[in-house]
Order: structure tokens, then sequence, then C-alpha cells
């Protein structure tokens, strides 16, 4: 049997969620102490980004804390025993010669990236380790309404956002946003979370990250459509997951079907779309410039 890539490893992850019936990328609980927070590494306190936050809100768990067995060791503690592992990925440099692998970058004429994967396990999956070492929970005085409002307030490069009608789309040729009235949302998460859909899909534009699956041709149902649409989904969640915002993400069979036939489609679908939707959601966060935008 051939050893599984980490696309396959990715994706049937993704997959054995959506056949329970929940969009990994949802994260449809709500623990009020945490729900601000993304995942991340209890030790580098470095959060997970693109496709290893996905994979790690898949996990269920609501802690967002997260550490290897080797760290879990070292603060003192231990994986409870039958744990199971999530897998986070990571691009591995490979040094090469004249074509042989050498040691260091130095020594290397060329230099390739492997993609490779780790093991990490939840703070509620391990015992004796100090929660005094957990730090940086959100503020007892965090509004997620009010910081959602500021992303899309000072997102520098924002297009125009329109309101009216029953329909919530974002228009390339005319730049704009349209959402329907924010009374007509049945809550301040299904107004955000719809409206950080669709400035997803704005960082698409040429003036902005020029994304090929928003700027080219595509067709309803198509795959490049299908691609642009996962980036959309993937960004939404993570501007959600940054402001405090509880997700509403559609959870209905037709929907969770259709997902899982693309990603059985493409292995490669996941990864490349949360790369994108990751750098969309950096740029609403003006984290990044537009395109032609001049070093400041």
């Amino acid at each position: 049997m051939s050893k599984k890539s980490v696309y396959e490893i990715v994706t049937e992850n993704l997959i054995s969620k959506l056949k329970e019936g929940t969009a990994p990328w949802a994260k449809p609980w709500a623990t009020p102490e945490y729900e601000a927070s993304v995942p991340t590494n209890l030790v580098s306190k470095k959060p997970y980004r693109g496709i290893n936050q996905i994979l790690t809100w898949a996990s269920g768990h609501t802690n967002p804390y997260w550490v290897t067995f080797k760290q879990a060791k070292a603060l003192g503690g231990s994986v409870r025993k039958g744990a199971k592992s999530t897998p986070v990925i990571f691009w591995s440099p490979l040094f090469l010669k004249n074509g042989k692998r050498v040691a260091t970058k130095e020594l290397a004429d060329t230099t390739k990236f492997i993609l490779r994967y780790y093991n990490v396990f939840n703070l509620d999956q391990c015992e004796g380790i100090d929660v005094e070492k957990i730090k940086d929970l959100p503020s007892e005085d965090f509004d997620p309404n009010t910081e959602a409002e500021a992303v899309l307030e000072n997102w520098e490069t924002r297009c125009e956002i329109k309101h009216g009608g029953n329909r919530a789309y974002y228009v390339p040729s005319e730049d704009y946003i349209q959402l329907p009235p924010r009374e007509a949302f049945q809550s301040p998460g299904e107004y955000y979370s719809t409206a950080f859909h669709e400035a997803i899909h704005a960082t698409g534009h040429a003036s902005r990250l020029k994304r090929s699956s928003l700027t080219g041709t595509a067709k309803f149902g198509s795959e490049t459509y299908s691609k642009e649409e996962l980036v959309a989904e993937f960004g939404a969640a993570f501007l959600c997951a940054t402001t405090g915002i509880k997700n509403t993400i559609d959870n209905s069979a037709a929907y969770l079907n259709s997902w899982i036939k693309r990603l059985e489609s493409d292995p490669k679908l996941a990864l490349e779309a949360a790369s994108a939707a990751q750098k969309a959601a950096d740029h609403v966060l003006n984290k990044t410039a537009p395109i032609g935008a001049k070093d400041k």
C-alpha cells in the first residue's frame, strides 16, 4: 500500500468531518471564555494559520491551545492514553546541490519545499500541565460586534458596501458588496459572517490581490467557481474567529455533500483554498498591500 500524501491526509480529515454532518470550518460551538481565541501552540504562542486553523477546528475541541507530544512532556504533563492527534502541516526546505541533498542553504544551489506534517494534541487531551501557563485569554470587555465592525470600517482598500434587497453578493465589475439590511439578519453573527464572506470575494479584485479564481471567467459549479467559494468560506471563518463572531455556515446535507464531492475529486483543493483565504483575510485586516501598491 502506497503512503498517503499530506494532501490526501488533510482532505480525508475534512471529508470525515463533513460526513459527520458539520462543515469543519463552521466552528459551530460556543465557549464564552475562549470564543475569541484562534487555535494557538501553547509553547510558541504562535496561532495556527490557513488550513491548520481549519484542521484544529475540525477536531471539535473548544480549548484553543495545542501542544506536540514532546511539548506536553517538557511542560511536565502528558497526553492522555488513546487521545487522537490532529495533523498540522508545514513546508520543509530541502537544500540541493547538483541534485543531491546538502545540509545547509549556504551549500546549496537549489532549494525546494516539501509538504510535511506533524501531530498535535489539544490541551483538553492532556493532563498534568499547569493551566497558569495559558495566557492572553479574551478580556471581559471584548465585544465581538464592535470588533467585527471595526474590521470592516478599518479595511484600508474596502470597496463600497451597500444595503438593501434580499440577497448578498459581490459585483467584481463594479467593485461593490451588496447586503440585505442589517435588521433582516436573525443575529449580528449572521450579518458579519455574511459580510466577511463577500469581503473575502472582494479581496480578489484586480486592484487588491488579483486572485485568478475571482478575476477569471468561472461558470456556476465549475472548478474555478468552487475554489473561489471555498476561499470565501475559509476566509470568512478566519475573520469570524479573529473577531469572536460565531460563524453561521449552512450545515444542510446538500451543502455538505457538495463539498464532499469537490474535495474527493481534488485532494489539493483544501490546502490551496486555505492558503488563498489566509492571504485574503490578512488583506482585510490590513496585513498585506494591494497589487501595485508602493512599500511605505
